[in-house]
């Protein structure tokens, strides 16, 4: 489709240029692609804060860096060194690194892209000097096919332009502020100021890898899952391609399901459905003896004469959710969520990929008994996510819009293409469970219901000529989000009043964000039951949804004590979480509450402020992982809501 095309989906419009351009599976290497890692030392240069157009007008990305740095990649910069003006930078920084490729790619006439897990936020991609790819946003994958543009058996140079300013037009956004007062500012100081509660770490922040796809090759699979009886359902869609988008028709699908090393199915064609009889399904941790159960799905694209031209897999777990009615449902059986909010955060490589980290965390989760977490406040990396599938843990899956204050038709266009990719990256995913559009946002606004707005269902969905839309806006973020896909439920996280709330009776299953005896009435343990119970019972009767606490917590200094509690210690925040699960248990028994999420997981960076004290300090464990008392509590009570439910689904 040419950039002047339009893209219908569902019944909502979508603009050429917000369409999805790529499908972007996840690299792997298989009898078909080879994968090549470009991680390792990169170099690095910041621009200078007054002439910050340098790099482009000197073409940096033509030729070797000079005066560069070495920087780790994956990882953000802010703290890798020992200065404050690289940990405070705001504005373009320069990337690059030399590569070989061999010259049996180009012998084998393959096609080869260059792809990276995240950059934060915008990235301009050179190779050997010419443009690649731009791409805006942090905490989602892109690419760019490279094949002509590579020296074969040779050195290449990758260069990457990075910028990580946020504005009213960027997810999540910022301000920026040129100040006009020389008496407190030297002439020309801007600021980029933020109002999420979490360091804006920046960089090339996930794995850059070069893999290859031979001429004619898969480009994109989607699968959804259904469950009648004890038959489990696998629905596909394959889509392919040719280098030079040159597709043949005549090539055709084989796709086999595969539970171990044994051949369960086969079928031929690029759609269809697959029925596993006696069918194992995949299920959350606690609520199975094999929680996170896959099988493994491999596709073979077949030409005319019956060779394979590519050959890609993965792994599918079989479930159903349902929402209608109340509740949340999986594999028709009430789902209770206990669990966190996250972030990805760690010391010197903030919001890099760190394997240790990622596996560290997974066990303390099982430790503490968890069966869900969300990503707060954006979407995690893939890794991350396909380790919750296989284990079997419930993931509420977030995009970056925390925080937004601002509300319009340039915004809406980005949040949709947000949405876009974190559906396109994740909808293969079990455990992802719903679809979160946003966190605390200023919904209070007037322009936030609009802005958020789900179709009445009487509206005439068989063309968009009876939608009166905007010329831009072809439709709202709720119901776009659905268009793309309608097997999760949308949720969002609010912090408003249920009464002044505008977006929340759009979305499917509401988030709410309430931090009694912490940021109000501070202290005043005592009435967080009565504060919590009120809460959640005036959200359900305003709303008719099924509702779940996404955030509450204290902040605690680990080693800090006192007798009685007092704020910003370990005892308090053990006492406010008692408090809190008082409540929790007699909202249990109402199908409609479906869970408690405490904030935060770990400890975590925040910018300067006069109200952190190097960070934000509610995590259940410090930042370098090790637990606090409130640690213990909350494993004390997540194990007696897990032996609640191995005995409620033992016959499972």
């Amino acid at each position: 489709m040419g950039h002047g095309g339009i893209l219908l989906v569902g019944f909502c419009v979508l603009l050429g240029s917000a369409a999805i351009s790529s499908a972007l599976l996840y690299p792997q290497e298989s009898e078909t692609r080879e994968v090549k890692t470009l991680d390792g030392i990169w170099k690095f240069r910041l621009s200078p804060p007054n002439k910050p157009d340098q790099g482009f007008d000197e073409e940096w990305y033509g030729n070797e860096l000079k005066e560069w740095i070495n920087m780790p990649v994956p990882s953000s910069y802010n703290d890798i060194t020992v200065h404050a003006n690289v940990r405070d930078y705001v504005g373009w920084v320069w990337y690059q690194r030399d590569f070989f490729v061999p010259k049996r790619w180009q012998q084998d006439n393959i096609g080869v892209y260059l792809r990276f897990g995240s950059i934060h936020y915008t990235a301009i991609v050179y190779v050997n000097g010419h443009l690649v790819t731009e791409h805006y946003g942090g905490h989602l994958p892109f690419q760019g096919e490279v094949t002509n543009l590579l020296n074969y058996g040779a050195s290449n140079r990758v260069s990457v332009a990075v910028n990580n300013t946020l504005t009213t037009h960027t997810i999540p956004q910022g301000s920026v502020i040129h100040t006009n007062d020389t008496n407190m500012y030297p002439e020309g100081y801007i600021l980029n100021t933020y109002t999420f509660d979490f360091f804006n770490y920046a960089g090339i922040h996930r794995p850059v890898v070069l893999y290859t796809v031979p001429q004619n090759y898969i480009d994109d699979i989607t699968i959804q899952t259904d469950v009648e009886g004890e038959t489990g359902i696998i629905k596909y869609e394959v889509s392919h391609n040719t280098v030079g988008n040159d597709v043949k028709e005549s090539d055709h699908c084989k796709v086999l399901l595969i539970s171990g090393s044994k051949v369960l199915l086969e079928n031929i064609g690029c759609s269809g459905e697959l029925h596993i009889t006696s069918a194992k399904l995949w299920w959350p941790v606690y609520m199975h003896v094999s929680p996170g159960h896959r099988y493994k799905l491999q596709v073979f694209l077949v030409s005319q004469d019956g060779n394979y031209l590519d050959i890609y897999s993965l792994h599918v777990g079989i479930r159903k959710l349902d929402w209608k009615n109340g509740g949340l449902k999986l594999n028709h059986k009430a789902v209770y969520l206990r669990g966190f909010g996250k972030h990805e955060d760690s010391n010197i490589r903030g919001k890099g990929l760190d394997f240790p980290l990622i596996v560290r965390d997974y066990n303390l989760i099982e430790w503490v008994g968890a069966n869900s977490f969300r990503t707060s406040h954006y979407p995690y990396a893939e890794e991350i996510l396909e380790m919750a599938d296989m284990l079997g843990i419930m993931v509420i899956d977030e995009s970056p819009a925390v925080n937004l204050d601002v509300f319009d038709e340039v915004l809406l266009e980005r949040h949709k293409r947000v949405m876009e990719e974190l559906v396109q990256r994740d909808k293969n995913k079990a455990c992802v469970i719903m679809w979160s559009l946003s966190n605390e946002a200023r919904t209070l606004r007037q322009q936030a219901g609009p802005y958020y707005r789900l179709l009445p269902s009487n509206t005439d969905r068989r063309g968009v000529q009876n939608f009166h839309f905007t010329p831009v806006v072809k439709c709202e973020l709720v119901n776009y989000t659905r268009s793309l896909d309608d097997s999760r439920p949308i949720t969002f996280v609010t912090n408003q009043g249920y009464n002044v709330d505008n977006a929340a009776e759009h979305v499917d299953i509401i988030g709410v964000n309430r931090y009694s005896a912490w940021y109000s009435d501070t202290g005043l343990l005592d009435l967080i039951p009565r504060q919590v119970m009120s809460l959640i019972t005036e959200w359900h009767d305003h709303f008719n949804k099924s509702i779940y606490i996404s955030e509450y917590g204290a902040d605690a200094i680990s080693g800090l004590h006192t007798l009685p509690a007092f704020t910003w210690t370990e005892d308090f925040q053990v006492d406010l979480m008692t408090r809190h699960f008082k409540a929790f248990d007699i909202l249990r028994k109402e199908d409609y509450f479906i869970g408690e999420m405490i904030w935060n997981f770990a400890d975590f960076a925040t910018r300067q402020d006069y109200t952190r004290v190097i960070g934000n300090h509610k995590g259940m464990f410090t930042r370098e992982r090790q637990p606090k008392e409130s640690a213990y509590a909350l494993r004390a009570r997540f194990e007696l809501l897990a032996d609640e439910e191995r005995k409620k689904f033992s016959k499972l």
